[in-house]
């Protein structure tokens, strides 16, 4: 349910640098209104950290009226009409009424600027977003019920979805966006197109992809998003992988349906952060998409074993392999490919202790190899039980709340976040006399074996350790 204020409210949440650029662009003879996301926002108690303007003015007759108001300004896009800007705290652009439309075999729009604000708000993605405030009146302009719609919780597009589709394919990947953030519904039309255009988000750059992917998986119920581009056949193009999690389920029902499992452990996921001040500050993008990817090993690693049971042997290692190929192709960063493939590889690792229970050095393992991501790795792990059977939910929770506790108790005795060998490199080529090369990395290596092993040692023992170690080793012969 979207819960809405009153009209008479509207310019309560208002910064007074709204009405005052409206009077600016008033008094040089053009028209401003405030348009997009901002009045959206006000609708729904919240506050847009940006401030979309359009106006009749060109950009040059934007740049005479910002000029002396503005704190600074810059003009870099300029060529698609529009002007950005910072006064106090707000970022704001001014973009010139537009009768937008794109080639269907580009990326790029095509612009040409309009005349009338009924008409830009024509060319917007839905309704809810093509509302506008006249300023400095405050009149509400809405032609298409996009205040309608988002009382009704329901995605439209102001023109045919079709030709809005057409003109933007990513303003489908915005549908589901939004479904996640504002929880609204698509309008039959709307997902019809969705379905028989799919293909051509194609033609949209990866980073575009990519970044509204990010948004939605940031929302409040990113469940509901992933799953309109599922239901759409979007999914099949930017997140195969999740697509493919449909897994065809036999007629005796062995195996839980591996995607509605996923869609459940993202929603679990996002229960799981915390606060500011939490060791997993929520919404966490690293967490939540780990948790949607964390089985998309499963489909490639299927087999039906002849006791009749399914197996999906080492689909962690391959879903680590999936997930980080996939982000390549959506250009992520290097560092969250890591921590998400990461994540995915060691999700399974916890299974070992619940059925046979972990030595010490098993324990340090677990923590070394998790790093910096092991309070990820806790939530990861305890948002992968989705079991109905209760007692086994129980079962693998008290085994999780133990292994936590051992890994407090370590913590508390050794670095575990931090472990290293006794010996550093500089004290191993000086106890050994050798210089720097593959010889150095191998003792750094027997060592770091030996601390997980048996915890911390004194130099006295390390250095023992070392010397009867390299009396073993062929170039301690060489003369």
């Amino acid at each position: 349910m979207v819960h809405l204020l009153d009209n008479s409210t509207l310019t309560a949440p208002l910064p007074p640098v709204v009405t005052e650029l409206g009077r600016l662009f008033v008094a040089a003879g053009h028209e401003l209104s405030l348009v997009g996301g901002p009045v959206r926002d006000l609708f729904l108690h919240r506050t847009s950290p940006d401030l979309d303007f359009t106006s009749n003015a060109t950009p040059d007759q934007t740049l005479n009226v910002i000029r002396g108001w503005a704190d600074s300004y810059w003009e870099i896009g300029r060529d698609f009409g529009t002007i950005g800007l910072r006064k106090g705290g707000f970022m704001i652009e001014v973009t010139t009424y537009r009768a937008e439309a794109y080639d269907p075999a580009s990326r790029k729009p095509v612009v040409a600027f309009g005349d009338t604000l009924e008409d830009d708000l024509l060319r917007r993605d839905f309704t809810i977003n093509s509302m506008a405030l006249r300023l400095p009146s405050m009149e509400l302009v809405d032609p298409y019920g996009g205040l309608r719609d988002l009382k009704a919780g329901v995605l439209r597009t102001p023109g045919a979805a079709s030709s809005s589709f057409s003109d933007d394919p990513l303003r489908m990947m915005r549908a589901a966006r939004f479904a996640s953030q504002l929880g609204v519904e698509v309008a039959p039309e709307v997902s019809e197109a969705m379905a028989s255009m799919a293909q051509r988000i194609t033609i949209i750059s990866a980073e575009r992809v990519r970044d509204e992917l990010v948004k939605l998986v940031l929302g409040d119920a990113p469940q509901r998003g992933i799953d309109l581009m599922v239901e759409s056949g979007l999914a099949d193009y930017v997140l195969p992988e999740v697509a493919a999690l449909r897994l065809e389920i036999d007629e005796h029902h062995r195996h839980k349906d591996v995607y509605q499992h996923s869609l459940t452990v993202l929603e679990q996921a996002c229960r799981l952060e915390t606060g500011a001040d939490g060791a997993v500050p929520g919404p966490d993008f690293v967490l939540r998409f780990a948790a949607l990817m964390h089985d998309v090993g499963k489909p490639a690693t299927r087999k039906f074993e002849p006791s009749g049971a399914v197996s999906f042997r080492h689909h962690d290692m391959v879903g680590s392999k999936l997930t980080a190929k996939r982000m390549k192709a959506l250009r992520f960063d290097n560092d969250s490919i890591k921590a998400v493939s990461r994540l995915v590889e060691l999700h399974m690792r916890f299974y070992g202790y619940g059925e046979a229970g972990w030595s010490d050095s098993a324990v340090r393992r677990y923590v070394n190899d998790a790093g910096s991501l092991l309070e990820r790795l806790h939530r990861l792990t305890r948002s992968d039980v989705t079991t109905r059977n209760q007692r086994k939910a129980e079962r693998l929770a008290f085994a999780y709340d133990d292994l936590e506790a051992r890994i407090e108790a370590l913590a508390e005795q050794e670095e575990l976040e931090s472990i290293r060998p006794d010996l550093d490199g500089a004290q191993i080529m000086g106890l050994l006399n050798i210089k720097p090369g593959p010889v150095v990395g191998r003792a750094y290596r027997f060592l770091l074996e030996e601390r997980m092993e048996h915890g911390p040692q004194s130099a006295e023992e390390a250095e023992a350790l070392l010397r009867t170690w390299w009396a073993s080793q062929p170039e301690s012969a060489t003369p």
